[in-house]
Order: structure tokens, then sequence, then C-alpha cells
């Protein structure tokens, strides 16, 4: 290329690319990570499950109408309530192939991630058998949430990618 059509070329391949970078921080990934594990000494499943806490608050305004405020000085023992009861509603965890219920034990915060903590009591380690996680944690709102699901149980590890299509993990040991 002669000089005179490199000084036209260079700003026009600048415009050109340049609304390629705009749009790459643009997209925002929708993604949760939870751990499960199993406790000996306490006979107990363990879940340790981070949300980013925009999303949560979000997903509360959608689904329930209510505007919440966690992860900020105004948070409520409300926004808790209505934190569990979505939790309740959209993470649902099985042993040997039958529901059961968790307690929310607490939840705290670490930079932008709510992470809370649930834990299925009393399961003898001699009569576990299967472990099943559904998880669609804000898969109501996003169609592209992931929500990754680790899980480790007397040494045996697995982990999960489940998605709106596909919500439901599974542990056989």
């Amino acid at each position: 290329m002669k000089p005179y059509n490199m000084k036209i070329f260079k700003p026009v391949l600048v415009l050109l690319i340049l609304p390629l970078f705009a749009f790459a921080g643009a997209h925002k990934f929708y993604i949760s990570v939870t751990n499960v594990n199993y406790s000996e000494k306490d006979e107990a499943i363990q879940i340790i499950t981070r949300v980013f806490i925009d999303d949560m608050n979000a997903v509360l305004k959608e689904r329930y109408g209510y505007t919440a405020n966690l992860g900020t000085e105004k948070e409520n023992d409300v926004d808790k309530d209505f934190l569990v009861k979505y939790l309740r509603t959209k993470f649902l965890v099985e042993v040997n192939s039958e529901n059961v219920t968790y307690d929310f034990i607490g939840h705290k915060y670490d930079s932008d991630m709510v992470i809370c903590y649930l834990e299925v009591p009393n399961v003898p380690l001699a009569t576990l058998k299967q472990i099943g996680i559904t998880d669609e944690v804000l898969t109501d709102i996003y169609d592209d949430q992931q929500n990754v699901v680790h899980m480790k149980v007397k040494g045996k590890k697995k982990s999960h990618v489940l998605v709106k299509s596909r919500p439901k993990g599974m542990l056989n040991l």
C-alpha cells in the first residue's frame, strides 16, 4: 500500500474494530457455584451456594414483586425471608431418591456474591446411596443461567453444569 492509503486505512480499521471491543464487556455471565459435601462428624450434607447479589435481588423483584436490599445497609429480615422462600422453591435436595428438607443455616456476603449455607441433618453415612440436586436458581429470569454444582461424598466427586433445560444432577455412591 502506498503511504497515503495507509493514513486512511488505519483509522478506518480502528473504526471497524472498536465497536467489537465495546460489546465484549457488555455481556454478563449468569452463573452460580454450589459445593455439596458430606460431614461424617455431623452426619449431615452441607451445602454452600454462591450467587451474585444483584441477580438475586432482581429475581426477588421479578418473582415476588418485592424490592430486596440484599447486601446493602438497608437489608432486613424480610429480605432474608424472601431469599429463603426463593431458594426453597428453586433449590431442591434429594437423598436416596426422596426429597428432603434442608435447614437454612445463614448467609453472608463476599464482594458481589451472596453465600448461603444449607444443611440436611441426620443423614447416616451407612444409608447414603445417592444425592440429587435440582438447581433452578435464576433460570426463571435468565435463560442462559448456569448453576455449577460440585459434589463430594466418601471420596467420590462429581461436578455438573445445570441449566434451564437440565436442572438436576446426581451423585451415586
